[in-house]
């Protein structure tokens, strides 16, 4: 019996072993990984991560924020290149995401933040407060006050609820957890004006779509807006935990001395990985390659699964994809799994692809060819 808490219904299945695109369970089973342990390993296990992670543990690996860290200067320097932004480190998606709500409550002065129906950005108390979406607020009593929630790129719905004491706006590019959802171009960049014309922060969560999982490194370029704020996290280490919160330079003056902190934020074992993982995306031509290959996977789905009766519509970005259907979604995911390819849920009928960013040609018809055979 477990001496687990059973907050998670884990599968009967233990991966052992690891490298590039693929899994290797106890029982030496292997796996094509669609899932990238949940938007995770973007770069798969790739050996240049493990071998930074190893560099690191055998000089040093952690120290407090009370010290000079040049490896967060490192990687903060990449994350935001020309960009007029500031860092803060931590551990996970959730974590950016509150310190956001902190930021954007302290440098305006205002309380009231607009969120989106079927949003996700956490589960702790202030990004829980922000998510959109009941079931994952049941039973954990009063949550944060002052959040309000407007319908998905609808453009009136959020200038309704806005008041004078409006402090941001926070979004997700592709809803991801309620089904791959994206936005809509002209929705976002309406809403990025209107916030820029009324004073009101505008706060982009980037934690799945991040780090080049769109196809861009960050999926606000695929719109032509700049956020104020900014969260990553998932693939911003490819597999070991980080964290981070980019925000305006005019905002530094809101997080001053004492205000905001992590023990673990930063931690130089995270830095060292995140620090390669960027390097590899950043490298003349990675990212068009990116864009190519997501492009001919969501062609091979479209003709591939064209004349499925089960298959209502095949939507995403890049590599965020989803395949809205009528089947069993249980059923779906685990015919798929006895195949040799692990694929996640999202929402109540889609399976979501989240595959390393990574992908060859010939794992692409691999995993098409799996596809289409289960929903044969």
């Amino acid at each position: 019996m477990s001496k687990l808490f059973q907050n998670y219904k884990r599968l009967d299945i233990e991966f052992v072993k690891a490298k590039g695109s693929y899994l290797i369970d106890s029982q030496g089973k292997k796996y094509l990984d669609f899932s990238s342990g949940i938007g995770v390993t973007n770069l798969g296990f790739h050996a240049e991560v493990k071998n930074a992670l190893e560099r690191q543990v055998g000089e040093i690996w952690h120290t407090p924020n009370l010290y000079q860290n040049s490896l967060q200067e490192e990687v903060a320097d990449q994350l935001i290149g020309d960009y007029d932004y500031l860092a803060f480190f931590c551990n996970s998606g959730t974590e950016a995401n509150e310190a956001a709500i902190k930021l954007a409550r302290k440098a305006t002065g205002k309380q009231e933040i607009i969120a989106f129906v079927n949003s996700f950005h956490g589960r702790t108390f202030g990004s829980m407060s922000a998510t959109g979406q009941d079931k994952i607020k049941e039973g954990f009593g009063d949550l944060l006050p002052h959040f309000n929630y407007a319908i998905y790129n609808n453009f009136n719905s959020v200038k309704e609820l806005v008041t004078q004491e409006t402090a941001a706006v926070m979004l997700e590019l592709v809803q991801g957890e309620s089904g791959v959802l994206p936005a809509e171009p002209s929705f976002v960049r309406k809403l990025a004006t209107y916030c820029r014309e009324r004073g009101i922060l505008l706060i982009v969560d980037e934690v799945q779509t991040g780090m080049g999982r769109t196809g861009q490194f960050y999926a606000f370029e695929h719109y032509g807006i700049v956020p104020d704020i900014v969260t990553l996290a998932k693939g911003l280490a490819n597999g070991v935990p980080a964290g981070a919160m980019l925000g305006k330079s005019h905002l530094g003056i809101a997080f001053n001395y004492g205000s905001h902190g992590s023990t673990f934020g930063g931690n130089k074992l995270a830095m060292a990985a995140a620090s390669v993982s960027i390097a590899i995306m950043k490298k003349n031509g990675f990212l068009d390659i990116v864009q190519k290959h997501s492009r001919i996977l969501l062609e091979e789905l479209k003709k591939a699964l064209a004349n499925k009766n089960s298959v209502v519509e095949i939507r995403g970005l890049g590599y965020m994809l989803g395949i809205e259907t009528t089947g069993d979604l249980i059923k779906l995911v685990e015919k798929a799994r006895e195949k040799g390819l692990i694929v996640l849920t999202a929402g109540m009928n889609v399976i979501r692809l989240l595959p390393p960013i990574t992908l060859t040609k010939e794992e692409i018809q691999l995993a098409v060819s799996i596809l289409k055979e289960i929903f044969d």
